[in-house]
Protein backbone atom coordinates (compact mmCIF):
# COMPACT_ATOMS: atom_id res chain seq x y z
CA UNK A 1 0.00 0.00 0.00
CA UNK A 2 1.49 3.34 -1.02
CA UNK A 3 1.15 6.50 1.01
CA UNK A 4 0.65 9.85 -0.66
CA UNK A 5 3.47 12.30 -0.10
CA UNK A 6 2.49 15.00 2.30
CA UNK A 7 3.86 18.38 1.18
CA UNK A 8 6.01 20.05 3.78
CA UNK A 9 5.98 23.77 4.36
CA UNK A 10 9.25 25.41 5.18
CA UNK A 11 9.26 27.53 8.32
CA UNK A 12 10.76 30.43 6.39
CA UNK A 13 7.87 30.38 3.91
CA UNK A 14 5.46 30.34 6.81
CA UNK A 15 7.06 33.38 8.40
CA UNK A 16 7.14 35.25 5.09
CA UNK A 17 3.45 34.54 4.45
CA UNK A 18 2.64 35.41 8.05
CA UNK A 19 4.48 38.75 7.66
CA UNK A 20 2.66 39.51 4.42
CA UNK A 21 -0.71 38.68 5.90
CA UNK A 22 -0.01 40.78 8.98
CA UNK A 23 1.05 43.75 6.85
CA UNK A 24 -2.04 43.40 4.68
CA UNK A 25 -4.30 43.11 7.71
CA UNK A 26 -2.81 46.06 9.57
CA UNK A 27 -2.11 48.16 6.48
CA UNK A 28 1.51 48.73 7.48
CA UNK A 29 4.03 48.78 4.62
CA UNK A 30 5.89 51.19 2.41
CA UNK A 31 4.51 54.72 2.90
CA UNK A 32 2.36 55.88 0.01
CA UNK A 33 2.62 59.11 -1.95
CA UNK A 34 0.14 60.78 0.41
CA UNK A 35 2.90 61.05 3.01
CA UNK A 36 5.06 63.07 0.60
CA UNK A 37 2.19 65.15 -0.78
CA UNK A 38 2.45 68.07 1.74
CA UNK A 39 6.21 68.45 1.12
CA UNK A 40 5.71 68.12 -2.65
CA UNK A 41 3.00 70.80 -2.64
CA UNK A 42 5.14 73.10 -0.50
CA UNK A 43 8.16 72.62 -2.77
CA UNK A 44 6.05 73.20 -5.86
CA UNK A 45 4.46 76.41 -4.58
CA UNK A 46 7.57 78.01 -3.09
CA UNK A 47 10.32 76.65 -5.36
CA UNK A 48 9.11 75.45 -8.75
CA UNK A 49 6.43 78.09 -9.37
CA UNK A 50 8.74 81.04 -8.50
CA UNK A 51 11.48 79.50 -10.65
CA UNK A 52 9.12 79.27 -13.62
CA UNK A 53 8.05 82.91 -13.08
CA UNK A 54 11.71 84.00 -12.96
CA UNK A 55 12.36 82.19 -16.25
CA UNK A 56 9.40 83.98 -17.86
CA UNK A 57 10.39 87.39 -16.44
CA UNK A 58 13.96 87.01 -17.73
CA UNK A 59 12.59 87.41 -21.26
CA UNK A 60 10.55 90.51 -20.45
CA UNK A 61 10.99 94.17 -19.53
CA UNK A 62 9.12 95.07 -16.35
CA UNK A 63 9.52 97.82 -13.77
CA UNK A 64 7.12 96.32 -11.24
CA UNK A 65 4.09 98.22 -12.54
CA UNK A 66 1.77 97.33 -15.35
CA UNK A 67 2.20 94.29 -17.55
CA UNK A 68 5.60 92.80 -18.47
CA UNK A 69 6.68 93.43 -22.07
CA UNK A 70 8.26 90.52 -23.94
CA UNK A 71 11.75 91.47 -25.25
CA UNK A 72 13.20 88.08 -26.09
CA UNK A 73 16.94 87.75 -25.38
CA UNK A 74 17.48 91.48 -24.90
CA UNK A 75 18.10 91.14 -21.13
CA UNK A 76 20.63 88.39 -21.68
CA UNK A 77 22.53 90.29 -24.37
CA UNK A 78 22.66 93.40 -22.18
CA UNK A 79 24.02 91.41 -19.25
CA UNK A 80 26.74 89.80 -21.34
CA UNK A 81 27.83 93.27 -22.50
CA UNK A 82 27.64 94.72 -18.97
CA UNK A 83 31.17 94.94 -17.48
CA UNK A 84 29.77 95.17 -13.93
CA UNK A 85 27.83 91.94 -14.45
CA UNK A 86 30.84 90.07 -15.79
CA UNK A 87 32.96 91.39 -12.92
CA UNK A 88 30.31 90.45 -10.35
CA UNK A 89 30.14 86.89 -11.66
CA UNK A 90 33.91 86.44 -11.44
CA UNK A 91 33.85 87.98 -7.95
CA UNK A 92 31.14 85.52 -6.87
CA UNK A 93 33.27 82.61 -8.08
CA UNK A 94 36.36 84.09 -6.39
CA UNK A 95 34.58 84.54 -3.05
CA UNK A 96 33.21 81.01 -3.31
CA UNK A 97 36.66 79.53 -3.95
CA UNK A 98 38.13 81.52 -1.06
CA UNK A 99 35.36 80.31 1.23
CA UNK A 100 35.95 76.67 0.30
CA UNK A 101 39.74 76.96 0.63
CA UNK A 102 39.57 78.67 4.03
CA UNK A 103 36.62 76.91 5.65
CA UNK A 104 37.26 73.31 4.58
CA UNK A 105 40.58 72.64 6.40
CA UNK A 106 39.46 74.54 9.50
CA UNK A 107 36.16 72.65 9.61
CA UNK A 108 37.81 69.25 9.13
CA UNK A 109 40.38 69.83 11.88
CA UNK A 110 37.83 71.18 14.34
CA UNK A 111 35.30 68.47 13.47
CA UNK A 112 37.80 65.66 13.99
CA UNK A 113 38.93 67.24 17.25
CA UNK A 114 35.33 67.70 18.46
CA UNK A 115 34.63 64.02 17.74
CA UNK A 116 37.22 62.98 20.30
CA UNK A 117 36.99 62.65 24.06
CA UNK A 118 39.25 65.45 25.20
CA UNK A 119 38.68 67.17 28.50
CA UNK A 120 36.21 70.10 28.31
CA UNK A 121 35.57 69.20 24.64
CA UNK A 122 31.77 69.42 25.03
CA UNK A 123 31.90 72.88 26.64
CA UNK A 124 34.32 74.30 24.07
CA UNK A 125 32.31 72.81 21.20
CA UNK A 126 29.10 74.35 22.53
CA UNK A 127 30.73 77.78 22.77
CA UNK A 128 32.19 77.45 19.27
CA UNK A 129 28.78 76.58 17.79
CA UNK A 130 27.15 79.78 19.11
CA UNK A 131 27.63 81.75 15.82
CA UNK A 132 25.59 79.05 14.07
CA UNK A 133 22.55 80.09 16.14
CA UNK A 134 22.68 83.73 15.02
CA UNK A 135 21.11 85.09 11.86
CA UNK A 136 23.26 86.36 9.00
CA UNK A 137 21.90 89.87 9.52
CA UNK A 138 22.75 89.90 13.23
CA UNK A 139 26.28 88.63 12.56
CA UNK A 140 26.86 91.20 9.81
CA UNK A 141 25.62 94.09 11.96
CA UNK A 142 27.81 92.88 14.83
CA UNK A 143 30.99 92.74 12.76
CA UNK A 144 30.18 96.00 10.99
CA UNK A 145 30.21 97.70 14.40
CA UNK A 146 33.32 95.85 15.58
CA UNK A 147 35.26 96.71 12.41
CA UNK A 148 33.99 100.27 12.06
CA UNK A 149 36.94 102.45 10.95
CA UNK A 150 35.93 105.31 13.27
CA UNK A 151 34.78 103.63 16.48
CA UNK A 152 35.70 99.95 16.09
CA UNK A 153 38.74 97.86 16.87
CA UNK A 154 40.76 98.96 13.76
CA UNK A 155 40.70 102.58 14.91
CA UNK A 156 42.32 101.53 18.20
CA UNK A 157 44.87 99.15 16.65
CA UNK A 158 46.38 101.17 13.83
CA UNK A 159 49.66 99.27 14.27
CA UNK A 160 47.82 96.21 12.90
CA UNK A 161 45.16 97.68 10.58
CA UNK A 162 46.98 100.73 9.25
CA UNK A 163 44.56 103.61 8.75
CA UNK A 164 41.82 101.37 10.19
CA UNK A 165 39.54 101.51 7.14
CA UNK A 166 39.26 97.87 6.14
CA UNK A 167 36.32 98.72 3.89
CA UNK A 168 38.27 101.30 1.89
CA UNK A 169 40.18 98.84 -0.32
CA UNK A 170 39.06 95.84 -2.33
CA UNK A 171 41.49 93.49 -0.58
CA UNK A 172 40.37 94.66 2.86
CA UNK A 173 36.66 94.45 2.03
CA UNK A 174 37.01 90.97 0.51
CA UNK A 175 39.02 89.88 3.55
CA UNK A 176 36.24 91.07 5.85
CA UNK A 177 33.60 89.20 3.83
CA UNK A 178 35.60 85.97 3.90
CA UNK A 179 36.39 86.32 7.61
CA UNK A 180 32.77 86.98 8.65
CA UNK A 181 31.44 84.12 6.52
CA UNK A 182 34.08 81.79 7.95
CA UNK A 183 33.29 82.87 11.51
CA UNK A 184 29.59 82.13 11.11
CA UNK A 185 29.43 79.08 8.84
CA UNK A 186 32.48 77.06 9.87
CA UNK A 187 30.55 75.64 12.88
CA UNK A 188 27.94 74.17 10.50
CA UNK A 189 30.56 72.29 8.49
CA UNK A 190 32.40 71.38 11.68
CA UNK A 191 29.21 69.71 12.87
CA UNK A 192 29.06 67.68 9.64
CA UNK A 193 32.64 66.49 10.06
CA UNK A 194 32.15 65.79 13.75
CA UNK A 195 29.30 63.38 13.02
CA UNK A 196 31.22 61.73 10.16
CA UNK A 197 34.39 61.34 12.24
CA UNK A 198 32.48 59.67 15.07
CA UNK A 199 31.12 57.13 12.56
CA UNK A 200 34.60 55.93 11.60
CA UNK A 201 35.06 52.41 13.05
CA UNK A 202 37.59 52.35 15.88
CA UNK A 203 38.92 49.02 14.64
CA UNK A 204 40.68 50.88 11.83
CA UNK A 205 42.61 53.02 14.29
CA UNK A 206 43.39 50.03 16.48
CA UNK A 207 44.82 48.15 13.50
CA UNK A 208 46.85 51.21 12.52
CA UNK A 209 48.28 51.48 16.04
CA UNK A 210 49.34 47.84 15.89
CA UNK A 211 51.13 48.60 12.61
CA UNK A 212 52.92 51.52 14.28
CA UNK A 213 51.06 54.39 12.59
CA UNK A 214 51.05 57.63 14.55
CA UNK A 215 48.29 60.22 14.89
CA UNK A 216 49.26 62.16 11.76
CA UNK A 217 49.42 59.06 9.55
CA UNK A 218 46.11 57.84 10.95
CA UNK A 219 44.54 61.21 10.08
CA UNK A 220 45.74 61.22 6.47
CA UNK A 221 45.33 57.50 5.74
CA UNK A 222 42.17 56.68 7.71
CA UNK A 223 40.21 59.75 8.79
CA UNK A 224 40.39 61.79 5.59
CA UNK A 225 39.45 58.86 3.26
CA UNK A 226 36.51 58.05 5.54
CA UNK A 227 35.36 61.69 5.40
CA UNK A 228 35.36 61.82 1.59
CA UNK A 229 31.58 61.86 1.13
CA UNK A 230 31.15 64.38 3.94
CA UNK A 231 33.78 66.63 2.35
CA UNK A 232 31.90 66.63 -0.95
CA UNK A 233 28.60 67.36 0.81
CA UNK A 234 30.14 70.22 2.76
CA UNK A 235 31.81 71.71 -0.33
CA UNK A 236 28.56 71.62 -2.32
CA UNK A 237 26.85 73.54 0.49
CA UNK A 238 29.72 76.04 0.49
CA UNK A 239 29.51 76.52 -3.28
CA UNK A 240 25.76 77.11 -3.31
CA UNK A 241 25.97 79.41 -0.29
CA UNK A 242 28.94 81.33 -1.68
CA UNK A 243 27.33 81.97 -5.06
CA UNK A 244 24.14 83.27 -3.44
CA UNK A 245 25.72 85.40 -0.68
CA UNK A 246 23.73 88.61 -0.35
CA UNK A 247 23.01 89.65 3.24
CA UNK A 248 26.66 89.93 4.24
CA UNK A 249 27.55 92.10 1.24
CA UNK A 250 24.49 94.32 1.71
CA UNK A 251 25.22 95.10 5.36
CA UNK A 252 29.02 95.07 5.48
CA UNK A 253 30.20 96.64 2.21
CA UNK A 254 27.12 97.48 0.09
CA UNK A 255 29.13 96.40 -2.91
CA UNK A 256 31.90 98.91 -2.22
CA UNK A 257 34.32 100.43 -2.47
CA UNK A 258 32.83 101.31 -5.82
CA UNK A 259 31.79 97.97 -7.30
CA UNK A 260 34.77 96.02 -5.92
CA UNK A 261 32.62 93.72 -3.77
CA UNK A 262 29.47 93.73 -5.91
CA UNK A 263 28.81 90.05 -6.41
CA UNK A 264 26.06 88.68 -8.66
CA UNK A 265 23.46 88.31 -5.91
CA UNK A 266 23.94 91.93 -4.77
CA UNK A 267 23.93 93.15 -8.39
CA UNK A 268 20.63 91.34 -8.88
CA UNK A 269 19.25 93.26 -5.89
CA UNK A 270 20.45 96.54 -7.35
CA UNK A 271 18.87 95.80 -10.71
CA UNK A 272 15.55 94.84 -9.16
CA UNK A 273 15.05 97.26 -6.26
CA UNK A 274 17.18 100.26 -7.24
CA UNK A 275 16.94 100.33 -11.03
CA UNK A 276 13.52 98.59 -11.08
CA UNK A 277 14.67 96.40 -13.95
CA UNK A 278 13.06 93.16 -12.87
CA UNK A 279 13.66 91.50 -16.24
CA UNK A 280 17.44 91.87 -15.99
CA UNK A 281 17.33 90.89 -12.30
CA UNK A 282 15.44 87.70 -13.20
CA UNK A 283 18.05 86.90 -15.84
CA UNK A 284 20.81 87.28 -13.21
CA UNK A 285 18.88 85.06 -10.79
CA UNK A 286 18.44 82.38 -13.45
CA UNK A 287 22.11 82.61 -14.35
CA UNK A 288 23.07 82.07 -10.71
CA UNK A 289 20.81 79.01 -10.52
CA UNK A 290 22.41 77.56 -13.65
CA UNK A 291 25.98 78.25 -12.50
CA UNK A 292 25.38 76.82 -9.01
CA UNK A 293 23.69 73.73 -10.46
CA UNK A 294 26.43 73.09 -13.01
CA UNK A 295 29.24 73.56 -10.49
CA UNK A 296 27.52 71.29 -7.95
CA UNK A 297 26.87 68.57 -10.55
CA UNK A 298 30.47 68.78 -11.76
CA UNK A 299 31.76 68.38 -8.20
CA UNK A 300 29.50 65.40 -7.55
CA UNK A 301 30.45 63.79 -10.84
CA UNK A 302 34.19 64.33 -10.60
CA UNK A 303 34.42 63.10 -7.02
CA UNK A 304 32.37 59.96 -7.67
CA UNK A 305 29.91 61.01 -4.99
CA UNK A 306 26.99 60.15 -7.29
CA UNK A 307 27.97 56.48 -7.12
CA UNK A 308 27.95 56.60 -3.30
CA UNK A 309 30.72 54.07 -2.81
CA UNK A 310 31.09 52.88 0.75
CA UNK A 311 34.08 54.25 2.66
CA UNK A 312 34.04 51.31 5.09
CA UNK A 313 34.75 48.46 2.70
CA UNK A 314 36.35 45.48 4.42
CA UNK A 315 35.22 46.53 7.90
Amino acid sequence: MTTAAVPTVDSTDKSVRRGRSSRSSTGVGRPGFAWAAPAAVFFGLFALVPLVLVVVLSFTRWNGLGSPEFVGLDNWSRLLDDPVMVKSLWLSLFLTVLGVVVQTPISILLGVWAAGRQRNRAVLSAVYFVPLLLSITAVSVLWRAVLDPNFGVPSQATWLFGDGNLFGTQAGAIGVLVFVSTWQFTPLHTLIYQGAARAVPQVLYQAAQIDGAGTVRQFFHITLPQLRNSIVTSMVLMVVGGLTTFDTVLILTQGGPGTDTTNSAYYMYQKAFKSFDFGAASAIALLLVLVATLVSLAMVRLTGYDRMRSTMEGV
